[in-house]
């Protein structure tokens, strides 16, 4: 069995074999993958050995402190976060071999066409329509429009869902695909948000075709397969691993202490509600990841992905009224499609326009409040007259 101190020899054997400080860093990153060391927990030969996921700390300790290379998390978080545990749950074994190496090393950039104009809250009634064709070839042809797609501009593939079904419950009629974003009847277009920016785009799908290969799990099973990028989503949002005072909080108490002639009663009493909060959202992070290490993500992620998005809006706001007119600059309006989300590099102003939109995307609060009752409490589900009812007779 892999234990810490076999982790720490692999670790060691491969910063011997590759530098990091001569070695190319995709060169780097691939070796690391092939040696096992990329998710520990992972099987042998997908970048794994079948470790106890706890032990990967140990891997990213040894290669932080000898100054090797990362694989840019934040860039590629849908990705790591919510394709990769879906692909190794329902994939084939073709599927794993060809998809997970590029997308962990970063090769390859995700996203997730999941969402759309009339199916957002309520992703069931998702109206996609993935049609199969009679060819030998066996593929599919995907029409719709998908919206709020966090780096459609940047990606390469897409996990996307699609109704195959209609005369079935919403439910029931979905199937799970993976998209080739670079499939000429991908049509993506900016959607501009209120910092200026385009990190969100809308996708129109018009007769996109995908190969039945590229479908993950049973056809018709689609959301079964979603629930589980779901809850991978929600644990990544709500239960990254940040220090003390990191995130939002930091840049606040910051300038409470260099500041001291913003401060006022009623912010101070605030700034300490606000920042007992972070620690008790930090340290509920951690206890989930560790209950994650030892099986598959439960839904106490949507309750640490609300607790995320209340606080990101609650410390931004008291961010900007202890600023002052300060608070009311904003750097640059510049229309801009960003890679990545930077929360703490940004001003004042960004934080505070950007946090608007944590109660909405990976799970509106509305709905998070609903799993978290039924799922984690145990209390009765709302009615549903809907539930039996085939998609296609659905008021719309």
């Amino acid at each position: 069995m892999t234990d810490a101190a076999e982790l720490r020899r692999r670790t060691q054997e491969l910063l011997a074999a590759y530098p990091p400080g001569e070695t190319d860093r995709l060169d780097f990153l691939g070796a690391r993958f092939d040696a096992g060391l990329a998710w520990v927990h992972y099987p042998e030969g997908l970048g794994g050995l079948g470790a106890p996921r706890r032990l990967q700390a140990v891997v990213d300790a040894e290669l932080a402190a000898a100054g090797a290379p990362d694989n840019d998390p934040r860039r590629i978080g849908i990705g790591l976060g919510m394709a990769a545990p879906t692909i190794l749950g329902f994939g084939t074994e073709e599927q794993k071999r060809r998809f997970l190496r590029p997308l962990w090393v970063g090769e390859e950039v995700w996203c997730q066409l999941f969402s759309e104009p009339g199916a957002g809250s309520d992703l069931a009634a998702l109206g996609t329509r993935a049609v199969r064709t009679d060819g030998e070839e066996g593929e599919w042809v995907v029409n719709g429009q998908k919206v709020w797609t966090s780096s459609a501009h940047l990606a390469r593939w897409a996990i996307l869902i699609a109704r195959t079904d209609p005369d079935v419950p919403k439910h029931r009629g979905i199937t799970y695909f993976i998209c080739d974003m670079t499939d000429p009847g991908v049509d993506v277009r900016p959607l501009r948000q209120i910092t200026g920016e385009a990190e969100f785009n809308e996708v129109f799908l018009t007769d996109v075709r995908i190969p039945d290969a590229h479908r993950l799990g049973e056809v018709g099973d689609g959301w079964r397969v979603a629930q589980t990028t779901l809850m991978n989503e929600r644990v990544s949002i709500g239960g990254m691993r940040i220090p003390r005072e990191g995130g939002m909080i930091g840049p606040v108490a910051k300038t409470w202490r260099e500041r001291p002639e913003l401060r006022t009663h009623d912010t101070h009493q605030r700034l300490l509600r606000l920042w007992v909060d972070s620690e008790v959202a930090r340290l509920s992070g951690e206890r989930l990841r560790q209950q994650l290490a030892q099986g598959q993500p439960g839904h106490e992620g949507s309750g640490m992905k609300l607790g995320f998005a209340r606080l990101n809006q609650e410390i931004s706001g008291l961010e900007v009224e202890l600023l002052g007119e300060e608070g009311l600059l904003y750097e640059d309006w510049t229309m801009r499609r960003p890679e990545l989300v930077d929360f703490t590099g940004r001003d004042a102003g960004y934080r505070y326009l950007r946090s608007k939109g944590n109660s909405i995307e990976g799970g509106t609060s509305e709905v998070l409040l609903n799993i978290v009752a039924e799922r984690v409490l145990g209390l009765p589900s709302e009615p549903r007259t809907d539930k039996d009812v085939a998609w296609k007779d659905l008021a719309r």
